[in-house]
């Protein structure tokens, strides 16, 4: 069974990205719709600094909140470092 959609469009894109980028999508959370976790957390990629991200229910601005996700996602250290 795949997880749930996030109820907005613009975001659910974001999480379908990450999820394509190889990123690990865990659904749920206090206040948080659900977290993004790169599928390389290790001591190269920046302590685990940008390693997750959390992905909010109800954002103010789901455009910007996905452009943010997308944002982490593609500036990915460890990623740029293995293309």
């Amino acid at each position: 069974m795949g997880r749930p959609r996030h109820p907005k469009r613009e975001v659910e894109a974001a999480v379908a990205h990450a999820e394509a980028m190889g990123w690990r999508v865990v659904v749920g959370g206090s206040h948080a719709w659900g977290r993004i976790y790169c599928p390389y957390n290790d001591s190269e990629c920046r302590c685990g600094e940008f390693c997750i991200s959390s992905v909010w229910s109800t954002p103010k601005n789901p455009g910007n909140h996905a452009n943010a996700l997308r944002r982490v996602v593609n500036n990915c250290a460890r990623r740029e470092r293995s293309m």
